[in-house]
């Protein structure tokens, strides 16, 4: 890790917008609104402030289990129907049809979103509250998830747009309580993969160095929203956060996942597991995991994990998406990343 930032304070723009009204007493008052500008996207995020204590439903405490959470007789994913009722891998891909890796199972995602789209469970446990999970299991599943994108590399050497996914309940997007990581790989990039892969070689072509790398440098040279490391990844609370209390881990110098060891991957999960922890002490029960590759050896696209809490899957709990995100396209959320990362770092302790 560089020790001087290295990536210009001009990069990191922050906008502040005062919204004058006369309030319900009378007065005359301002509320301030910040709008930031993402350094690696050019996208814009807006910071609300006033809405921060809100009175929120369903976050006054962790809400209950979902109804299905002990409904195992009916899974798909919980022995013994998982052998039954899932499908398996062509033996090109791995002979034995499904892959293990301590508990871990792993086979193709039955309704498919790209060419290898497949699903890897942790273990047999039905449903596992937000921040509980063991480091094991998440680094068995990780390592599970990275040896069968190993395995369709080496069959299909053009599907080289990779990725490893997290949906935590169905307010996050799961389909299924029983916990579980989506493993892609495709021919066709997803947008964000083809806009980071040209945006991250433009940069390494202009300084020789690598653009994630440089945004970590410079935000552990800050520490205003640094939070901590977990082996070889830097965390920080996202600078312009395209969701509440986003938190991104970043592997500097290192391009493909085809390269992590145990140990990497064993780090890595320790810093999801506290960063659940984060959310499960903000009473939110649902987030979103992500980690983007393109694989390829003229790759300047350093590793980075994303984490976002989402709305609580809880009855009548509001969506943290809006008609200003799905339609305007700024995302808007109500903490300060700064605070984020404050909040963070008691976790790294």
């Amino acid at each position: 890790m560089q020790k001087t930032p290295v990536l210009p304070d001009s990069w990191f723009s922050m906008e502040p917008v005062e919204a004058r009204m006369i309030d319900p007493s009378g007065e005359l008052a301002d509320r301030t609104i910040q709008l930031r500008i993402n350094p690696i996207s050019g996208r814009t995020s807006r910071i609300a402030f006033s809405r921060v204590n809100e009175k929120e439903a369903g976050v006054e405490r962790l809400p209950m289990p979902p109804p299905d959470a002990q409904h195992t007789a009916r899974c798909p994913f919980c022995r013994p129907q998982v052998l039954a009722q899932t499908p398996q891998l062509i033996p090109q891909i791995h002979p034995a049809g499904r892959m293990t890796r301590g508990e871990s199972l792993l086979f193709p995602n039955l309704f498919p979103y790209g060419a290898y789209s497949a699903v890897s469970l942790f273990d047999n446990t039905h449903f596992v509250e937000i921040g509980t999970a063991t480091e094991s299991s998440y680094t068995d599943c990780l390592v599970n998830c990275a040896d069968y994108l190993k395995r369709v590399k080496q069959f299909d050497p053009s599907a080289i747009y990779m990725a490893i996914t997290q949906n935590h309940l169905p307010s996050a997007g799961g389909s299924m309580v029983h916990p579980h990581l989506q493993v892609h790989a495709d021919r066709i990039g997803a947008n964000h993969q083809r806009f980071l892969y040209e945006r991250a070689l433009t940069h390494r072509h202009a300084v020789q160095r690598g653009l994630f790398g440089d945004y970590a440098a410079h935000e552990v040279s800050a520490r205003e929203r640094y939070i901590g490391r977990s082996g070889p990844w830097v965390w920080m609370a996202a600078f312009a956060p395209e969701g509440f209390f986003e938190i991104w881990a970043v592997y500097p110098g290192k391009t493909s996942l085809m390269m992590l060891d145990e140990n990497a991957w064993r780090h890595l999960a320790t810093g999801m597991i506290r960063v659940q922890q984060l959310y499960r002490s903000l009473n939110r029960n649902g987030y979103n995991f992500g980690l983007l590759s393109v694989e390829t050896p003229q790759s300047a696209l350093e590793l980075r994990a994303v984490m976002v809490v989402r709305a609580n899957y809880a009855p009548w709990t509001r969506s943290d998406y809006t008609g200003f995100e799905v339609m305007l396209g700024d995302m808007a959320t109500f903490t300060a990343p700064e605070e984020t990362a404050r909040l963070a770092r008691t976790f790294w302790q």
